[in-house]
């Protein structure tokens, strides 16, 4: 889009609704309360959305169970053309939800808008899953009777999403419920509502049914979610968000054994052995580490290069990244927009500063910049200890750790030496190494040569303590079904 100017940003903010979207309605919270929204380069405040109440989620359920049935019975194609049209909507205004999204995430407006195309996809994908989910017939082991399995929407869903990709994360969870008949509450991050309530504009006006999708945002997440998970008419929960908060959520969930799926945190190692193309691996670096502003849990948090080619991947990667342009995610040429808020740029800074202490050299970075916004500069770090923090803790910053190893095995060690098992990366020209290590690291995704894996068509989430379920590709609609198995007496 052209260069952004202050009457965009105003037109924009002024479009997007500001309450609660229950039963097909905007609605101020029922007491009244204010959420300020701020926008992470500035420190300002954008607007003031409503601040959901206990009494609001429990009304949003209500219009979700009450038009649970009918919804079920809708047919597939009919719930599959609400979400092409929903498709074809984002992407006629993807410039606006991309601006929209850049105010109060931060990121880049090119980045932004790689976000819409990504989100739009997953609405395209589950447009054509609806019409393919499907059950079996068959004979009874001992020729008595027939076997019939049925597919069937699980019920009304809880959604959470998280702040770093807030259309996204929020369409790989809606995409697949509307597509297999499910209603849903959805409760986005408080530091980024705008985008989920502009997307459920969008979504009735593509014809979604009025209390399928209800939305309520809150400054206290846990006081609108908790009445839900203990409300025995839910039946089914995703969370995309922290790990220690997807434990807390589980441990609510055992109470009455609602269905979960959790994409949770993440601590991807990209592993670079001494016969990588060490051009592709810079390159793909970049992405895997930089999307996002490092604000990902698929981003490359360690690197761990083999010591005959470190010293030149860590200094290429250096360049790289020094290059890189750190303004207001509005700018133009903008590559590196503001963290999210003061809290994460602190951690950034503390991961930093602890690997320091501990003898690494800061290649380029490792400082704050500017007095307003939580801006960090794109970091290299090398000569990194073992015992330092953020080869262990989920970094979510522009910081790239390069530690060295000299076998394969070594390499491997590292890589599986964390509680986590989203993703991680490797980089080899050697077909039988590329096999031995894909099949050894213990992640639930891995990009082989490349820095990138996210894709609709394709089934995203980890193992371990980085969580359970899929979101995407055939997997991702199994999500919001349930199995009904009738036994045929002929």
């Amino acid at each position: 889009m052209a260069s952004v100017t202050a009457a965009d940003e105003k037109r924009v903010l002024d479009a997007a609704p500001h309450q609660l979207w229950i039963g097909g309605e905007w609605r101020d919270a029922s007491n009244g309360a204010t959420l300020g929204i701020e926008d992470p380069s500035t420190e300002e405040t954008l607007c003031t959305i409503a601040d959901g109440t206990p009494d609001d989620a429990v009304a949003a359920l209500d219009a979700a169970c009450d038009v649970q049935d009918e919804w079920a019975q809708t047919p597939p194609r009919d719930r599959g053309e609400i979400l092409r049209r929903t498709f074809e909507l984002m992407n006629e205004r993807a410039d606006d939800l991309a601006l929209l999204m850049t105010l109060e995430m931060g990121k880049p407006i090119a980045e932004s808008k790689s976000e819409i195309v990504y989100a739009s996809e997953f609405i395209r994908w589950f447009s054509e899953q609806a019409v393919r989910i499907d059950g079996r017939y068959s004979v009874n082991p001992n020729g008595s009777g027939r076997l019939l399995t049925m597919k069937q929407p699980i019920g009304p869903c809880l959604l959470i999403t998280p702040w770093n990709f807030p259309t996204a994360m929020g369409t790989r969870k809606i995409g697949p419920a509307v597509a297999a008949g499910c209603t849903m509450v959805v409760k986005p991050a408080q530091q980024t509502p705008l985008s989920m309530l502009a997307l459920a504009a969008i979504m009735k006006e593509a014809g979604l049914p009025d209390g399928v999708l209800n939305v309520i945002t809150s400054s206290k997440a846990s006081s609108v979610t908790e009445p839900l998970m203990d409300d025995p008419r839910l039946r089914k929960m995703s969370f995309t968000g922290s790990t220690p908060i997807g434990k807390m959520l589980m441990e609510q969930a055992s109470k009455r054994l609602i269905k979960c799926s959790m994409e949770l945190g993440g601590n991807a190692p990209f592993l670079v052995f001494d016969d990588a193309d060490l051009d592709a691996a810079v390159e793909q670096g970049v992405i895997a580490k930089m999307r996002n502003i490092g604000e990902s849990c698929v981003a490359a948090n360690r690197f761990h290069v083999h010591e005959s080619v470190a010293d030149e991947f860590a200094a290429r990667l250096t360049e790289k990244l020094a290059a890189m342009k750190v303004a207001r995610g509005t700018e133009d040429g903008s590559q590196v927009g503001p963290l999210i808020d003061g809290k994460q740029r602190d951690k950034v800074a503390e991961l930093v500063d602890d690997a320091v202490g501990k003898g690494a050299k800061v290649m380029t970075g490792g400082e704050r910049v500017g007095d307003k916004g939580y801006f960090y500069a794109p970091t290299v770090l090398s000569d990194i200890s073992p015992d330092a923090e953020l080869l262990r803790e989920e970094i979510f910053g522009p910081v790239a750790p390069v530690a060295t190893f000299s076998t394969e095995d070594e390499a491997i060690a590292a890589a599986n030496s964390t509680e986590f098992g989203l993703v991680a990366y490797v980089f080899t020209r050697d077909i039988k190494r590329a096999f031995r290590v894909t099949e050894a690291l213990d992640v639930g995704m891995l990009g082989l040569n490349r820095g990138l894996v996210s894709n609709a068509a394709a089934p995203f989430g980890g193992i371990k303590e980085s969580g359970f379920g899929k979101e995407g590709g055939p997997e991702g609609i199994e999500e919001y079904l349930s199995t009904k198995y009738v036994a045929v007496d002929l």
